[in-house]
């Protein structure tokens, strides 16, 4: 690469109807206290849960890998294809010698299930598995097949591991917790359900109930560093963050999905290349929107005034900018969603493949 410094910065303004997308320990929607007033909040963590579930639909299986405490079976099962003579009981035990001998410990008595969630790609579990049919003794073996071929998950969200920090993998993406733009107070939803058998003379509802939920304008943002995501998987990193963009642009948190029917797209999209650092642009809202008119154009408005002031007197502007959604500003070229995959794709390819 000509640069050791690449980020792709990605700011969303993006307006949710009534909606619970993210719970806390009592079922109401997450919220926080930013410039002195109580906000929406849907955590980083729901977000990226359901960016890897859209994963799926835009990168192969090999691709991809398994945040779970059931390693043991995928080696296993890797280990039945290989060998279809050999028991289940039997590719379990190999299984969990695998990565005992990587250095994951397994609990056999519960299950041989890791002591906490283990982040494997596919072809490291396959890798695990040949090391197994070609009887391979040393241990040394076993760790570098979990160290090599990490998925693009696993590059993008990274990997820690309590047993041995050598496997740990550095993430080369950080998603910021989302909030809105202006304050925000909870509502309460009481409905009733009606049993459909009960008697013709009962009147009364089979089921009451309350249920919280908002309505927000949100800000989200994430960044991802191409450089490290390079020095990680290599030649992958372009169709990586290319699927990155994709997912954090169209994913949504499925929590009260059925009940609310909320799931929408961005009202605008502003994705940003630096060569010197990431920028959230967060203190655009530090003071909340105030509009009796909608939400949305005020917080463009904000955001990019907000940007040019910290261009002026920090960073400058980006190598790089595209828009979607909004008129041009700061230079962003306007684009459609396939447009900028594609540009962005074609931008990235080009830099890492110096």
């Amino acid at each position: 690469m000509n640069s050791k410094r690449l980020y792709v910065d990605f700011h969303v303004i993006q307006t949710i109807p009534p909606s619970c997308l993210n719970r806390d320990d009592t079922g109401r929607p997450k919220t926080a206290v930013y410039g002195g007033t109580t906000r929406a909040r849907v955590s980083s963590q729901s977000w990226k849960h359901s960016m890897r579930a859209m994963f799926t639909n835009i990168f192969s299986n090999e691709k991809l890998g398994f945040r779970t405490k059931h390693s043991v079976g995928l080696i296993a099962d890797f280990l039945k294809n290989l060998s279809p003579d050999m028991t289940d009981e039997d590719a379990n035990k190999s299984a969990a010698k695998a990565l005992a001998n990587a250095g994951i410990k397994v609990k056999e008595k519960k299950g041989n299930i890791t002591d906490a969630l283990f982040f494997i790609s596919s072809v490291q579990a396959r890798k695990l598995a040949e090391l197994v049919v070609n009887c391979e003794k040393d241990k040394k073996a076993y760790k570098k097949a979990l160290k090599l071929s990490p998925s693009v998950d696993i590059a993008l969200f990274g990997r820690m591991v309590a047993d041995d920090a050598d496997l740990n993998v550095d993430a080369a993406s950080q998603v910021a917790h989302s909030i809105s733009t202006h304050a925000v107070q909870n509502e309460y939803d009481y409905f009733t359900a009606v049993d459909d058998c009960s008697p013709e003379n009962n009147a009364g509802a089979g089921h009451l109930g309350t249920m919280e939920f908002n309505s927000a304008t949100l800000y989200r943002y994430a960044t991802v560093n191409a450089a490290d995501l390079f020095k990680t998987i290599g030649e992958d990193t372009a169709d990586a963050v290319r699927g990155f963009a994709e997912a954090f642009i169209c994913a949504m948190p499925a929590g009260k999905q059925n009940s609310y029917a909320n799931r929408t797209l961005p009202n605008m999209v502003y994705v940003t290349i630096r060569s010197d650092q990431p920028v959230n642009l967060c203190g655009a809202f530090e003071k909340p929107v105030v509009s009796s008119d909608g939400y949305t154009e005020m917080s463009i408005s904000k955001l990019f005034g907000h940007a040019e002031k910290i261009y002026d007197n920090y960073c400058g502007e980006p190598v790089q900018s595209y828009i979607i959604g909004s008129d041009a500003v700061l230079g962003a070229e306007k684009v459609n969603l396939k447009q900028l995959l594609d540009m962005l794709h074609e931008y990235i390819a080009n830099e890492v493949a110096v």
